[in-house]
């Protein structure tokens, strides 16, 4: 794997504002939501814990918070709102793509046609008490290629209309991430990305475009914290123990064989020069490319402060990097 030398624990977006190289993802603090009896949540939360969490993080210099419309079935916008409000200093990411119940708190269905895209506008808008979304991104990671067009058409026209200041699209695909790339107002891909997954072609695609790659899964759900073991199970309210198809890192809520020998073979690595785990993998983040923004899940103020404790200690050096190759190689 190539690696680029990057000292920089910051990074411009796309409307001019510096911030530090590390977004708050808040997919967890909207607590319990389901597909009928399976798990989307990752269980219950404190909502009061919750906010001392993001008002601790933006003490610590955090300025770009991740959400999405069917979190909580909109409870992480909620909390979300309640925290930060219009704050002209804070960006804001949210998703749309996914319809929620706030009373049952059951999924409904993924929907992508242009009146579901703008009546999803106008909740995340009240739900975040913002007057524009910062950035709005298409989560249906798989949406076809093909049908995507109308999709961005239409995010063009809302950000003609005021409504929204930038968008993307959540995907793991680079042909989606390509497609839309030239756009004006498409600056980011949101994608699964940590030191088991370097998804160089999809780092290729953001790099040739200038585009900013938002890490989702950069602790690997919870892996890179080295705080499971492997007879421990998550809750009964927890995505990590649902059988779902994407989840690799977990099987029946305990830490999939697999990846727990290729942890034990990076472990002393990541944790280099007076790291912690969880802040060695976010510095290899950083170390893997200069566009990407990590975005660790959080539930309370220590991971908060964990997190946000990696930027002190900057990207991995290249001589680590290479290090980490050689080892993930051998396993």
């Amino acid at each position: 794997m190539l690696t680029k030398p990057d000292t920089s624990t910051t990074i411009t977006l796309w409307n001019g504002q510096e911030v530090p190289r590390l977004g708050m993802g808040c997919w967890a603090i909207g607590g319990p939501f389901f597909a009928g009896d399976t798990p989307l949540g990752w269980g219950e939360v404190d909502d009061n814990e919750s906010i001392a969490a993001i008002n601790r993080a933006i003490d610590l210099g955090i300025r770009f918070f991740d959400t999405a419309s069917n979190y909580g079935a909109g409870h992480s916008e909620e909390v979300l709102g309640q925290a930060i409000g219009n704050r002209a200093d804070i960006v804001i990411a949210t998703k749309f793509g996914f319809a929620t119940n706030p009373e049952t708190k059951q999924a409904t269905g993924a929907f992508a046609d242009p009146a579901f895209i703008r009546q999803s506008v106008e909740t995340s808008l009240r739900r975040l008490k913002r007057e524009r979304l910062d950035l709005l991104q298409f989560h249906i990671n798989d949406f076809p290629l093909d049908q995507s067009d109308e999709v961005f058409d239409t995010l063009q026209v809302l950000r003609a209309e005021g409504k929204i200041d930038a968008f993307g699209w959540s995907t793991d695909f680079p042909d989606r991430a390509a497609r839309h790339a030239g756009r004006p107002g498409f600056v980011s891909i949101q994608h699964t990305m940590n030191v088991f997954e370097p998804v160089p072609q999809m780092i290729d695609v953001v790099e040739r475009n200038g585009l900013i790659s938002i890490n989702r899964g950069p602790l690997a759900m919870g892996l890179l914290t080295g705080k499971f073991t492997p007879d421990q199970a998550v809750g009964a309210k927890d995505v990590r123990g649902a059988a779902l198809e994407w989840m690799v890192y977990f099987k029946d809520g305990r830490i999939a064989p697999e990846f727990a020998a290729r942890l034990d073979a990076v472990r002393s690595l990541l944790a280099s020069d007076g790291r912690t785990l969880t802040q060695g993998a976010l510095a290899w983040l950083w170390a893997r490319s200069p566009r990407t923004l990590p975005i660790p899940g959080f539930r309370t103020v220590a991971q908060v402060e964990e997190n946000a404790g990696a930027l002190e200690k900057g990207p991995l050096p290249g001589d680590v990097m290479a290090e980490i190759d050689a080892a993930l190689a051998r396993v």
